[in-house]
């Protein structure tokens, strides 16, 4: 590799077998601490990639997350919550994990390395030119991913990447590339740690901005959410009773009847 790979460089400690456990725990927190400086670093790389997220799914396309073991994990982790929390269909934002889906609970061995079969689990849900696909890897060098950016550009389609490495070979594959430097893990090389943490954030930040800028959200709050458990429900009917001035009561009824409180807000006012 021509680049300096920081996510594998030595940890700043050593001899970590002999600490105690509060001396690991607040040696890992002040490592932990530095993650949201490094993700505030790369703001202006994380507008650009939410920018065109955002356009593609008002355009109505697609966001695709693909990675490999942890980074796989967190992508399919915030593709899944999209729907539960601002009511979009399932299938609008994909996670897809080398190994498929037996790799979300357990390691499958050499599935990364493959530089073919990323972009055939992306033509099996009939990637398109409207959709965007983001490649997460903390390293910067996993075959599954790059391969199948690497087909998206020759595509047409617009890429983006989560990455803990700068110049590696995924941020220069990806046209909207995002590289959060966090530097070496208090393990060394266990980059389920700060990168991780970092790639959760960068995330959250993608997904969330994308959903208020579709709409999903009023005022604060998340009301196309589902209302799939006791807690939502009761969450659901607070939010009435503040937006509407109405009693618990009048407000569980409204919900039960219009099942969601984008509909019972509207139809309200509209009453």
């Amino acid at each position: 590799m021509d680049f300096n790979k920081i996510t594998e460089s030595d940890s700043n400690y050593n001899h970590l077998e002999q600490m105690s456990i509060q001396e690991l725990l607040t040696n890992i927190n002040a490592e932990d601490k530095t993650v949201p400086l490094a993700v505030e670093k790369a703001l202006p790389q994380i507008e650009k990639l939410t920018t065109i997220v955002s356009k593609k799914l008002k355009d109505g396309g697609r966001l695709f997350y693909m990675g490999a073991g942890t980074s796989g994990r967190l992508g399919i982790v915030d593709a899944s919550e999209i729907p539960p929390t601002f009511g979009l269909d399932h299938g609008v934002v994909i996670g897809l994990i080398a190994g498929g889906d037996t790799a979300i609970r357990k390691a499958v061995e050499f599935a990364e390395d493959s530089v073919k079969q990323g972009w055939d689990d992306l033509k099996e849900h009939q990637i398109g030119i409207n959709d965007v696909v983001i490649g997460i890897a903390a390293s910067g060098t996993t075959p599954y991913v790059i391969g199948a950016l690497e087909k998206c550009n020759s595509s047409g389609i617009a890429t983006g990447c989560i990455t803990c490495n700068e110049e590696s070979p995924l941020h220069k594959t990806a046209k909207f590339p995002v590289v959060v430097i966090v530097g070496p893990e208090f393990v060394t090389g266990s980059s389920r740690m700060k990168a991780g943490t970092a790639q959760k954030l960068v995330l959250n930040m993608i997904s969330t901005a994308a959903m208020v800028q579709l709409g999903r959200v009023k005022g604060n709050k998340m009301v196309d959410m589902q209302l799939s458990n006791n807690k939502l429900v009761d969450r659901g009917t607070r939010m009435l009773m503040q937006e509407l001035n109405i009693d618990q009561e009048k407000a569980a009824k409204l919900l039960q009847k219009h099942g969601s409180v984008r509909k019972a807000i509207t139809a309200s006012v509209h009453d």
